[in-house]
């Protein structure tokens, strides 16, 4: 087990790990359908299945069937999120604002994120958690899966003990894949089957982290 001497820096994943932002992508793809003159509609429920995967992947499954750019419709979404993502945001779980501040008093703190490439400035820039995070790092910035990015922001800032953050299997698939312990935000968005620990909100990162009070899974 655990202590949080074994760490020298978290990395976080955003969505279902630090906000429910979902509500707003329904309305920024229902946008881009309508700007695109598809009266195709998205729910909450057929985006919360594929929160995680890269924009490519997500666009292929709710795009099948309909005759249309798929290029093209990236593009505007993309253009759309830009325009209403700063304006739309998302809800902070339970005291994540004032438990990064007391994190990153002993840690370093980082995203990676599966997200387009201004999706983890955005969102810093939205809630003001800017000035907590030393380095972020997104699939639409590199391109890259997941656990590529984690290695490279690890080799990038020489991380010796880092551990992840996330809500879904596949966030603890990647990270494993990194050869980090994997942290399941069970309060999130995905079930975990292999998680080495175990948060039920929020706040249980200062309970089981800070103060020393880690439990297995």
């Amino acid at each position: 087990m655990s202590t949080q001497t074994d760490f020298d820096s978290i990395i976080f994943d955003m969505d279902g790990t630090l906000w429910d932002a979902v509500d707003s992508y329904c309305a920024i793809w229902n946008e881009s359908f309508r700007r695109m003159g598809i009266e195709r509609r998205v729910s909450r429920d057929e985006l919360l299945s594929m929160m995680g995967k890269p924009l490519d992947v997500i666009a292929s499954h709710i795009c099948h069937g309909i005759d249309m750019d798929t290029e093209r419709f990236c593009s505007i979404l993309r253009k759309v999120d830009t325009e209403l993502m700063p304006q739309l945001g998302g809800t902070l779980y339970s005291h994540v604002a004032e438990d990064l501040k007391a994190l990153s008093k002993r840690y370093r703190l980082f995203m990676v994120s599966n997200c387009g490439p201004d999706g983890l400035r955005m969102f810093l820039d939205y809630t003001g958690l800017r000035p907590y995070f030393t380095d972020t790092l997104t699939h639409g910035e590199t391109s890259l899966p997941k656990e590529d990015n984690i290695s490279l922001l690890i080799d990038r800032h020489g991380l010796e003990r880092p551990v992840y953050v996330g809500d879904i299997q596949g966030d603890a698939d990647s990270t494993h894949r990194a050869g980090l312990p994997f942290i399941w935000a069970a309060y999130g968005f995905g079930t975990v089957s292999d998680a080495e620990y175990r948060i039920d909100c929020f706040h249980d990162l200062i309970e089981k982290i800070l103060n020393k009070d880690q439990t297995t899974r």
